[in-house]
């Protein structure tokens, strides 16, 4: 069972990601518990959502200690970094991670969601680059779910789709890079 914390600002497609990656393993045959949690604001407010996926029946949606933290801004890194389990991955966007001196007993991928994301077209495609290094750090879903469930998604507006997909294909290669 692995449980992972997407967070970050209304807007960013925090819960778009949460729901890409719920869906993919739902088509995966994997059992699966997707709970979003907004902020009072329409736009610009927080915005985070708990994502399981389990081989096995989930007893509970609650994810208060995540295996795995995507934070797209600083005060979702910030605010939910403590909470990652010992030995977990934190997917953050930037340098915001800089700053924080805390635990050495997590994993940290520093990536550079918006300027890898305005590369393959559109900026607001961040959370497709957080997903990609999520999906390559851990394997916890195929690739090929996640592109599929984003054109389902998208399926009127392949332009949309093309960018994801770069970006979704950006993150993939910055990760690849690390090794």
């Amino acid at each position: 069972m692995v449980r992972i914390l997407l967070a970050g600002q209304g807007g960013q497609g925090v819960l778009s990601a949460g729901r890409f990656l719920a869906e993919s393993g739902l088509h995966e045959g994997k059992e699966v518990s997707y709970l979003p949690a907004y902020g009072p604001e329409m736009r610009g407010g927080t915005a985070n959502c708990s994502v399981i996926i389990s081989e096995e029946e989930i007893a509970s949606p609650l994810c208060n200690t995540p295996d795995v933290l995507i934070a797209l801004n600083a005060p979702s890194f910030h605010k939910f970094a403590p909470r990652v389990k010992s030995g977990g991955i934190i997917i953050v966007n930037g340098s915001i991670s800089d700053s924080y001196a805390g635990r050495q007993d997590v994993t940290v991928y520093d990536v550079p969601m918006a300027d890898l994301a305005i590369e393959a077209g559109d900026r607001r495609a961040a959370n497709m680059v957080a997903l990609a290094v999520l999906v390559c750090a851990t394997g916890l879903v195929k690739e090929r779910s996640i592109i599929n469930c984003l054109h389902e998604k998208f399926v009127s507006k392949p332009g949309i789709c093309e960018t994801n997909e770069r970006a979704f294909l950006a993150g993939k290669k910055f990760f690849e890079g690390l090794k």
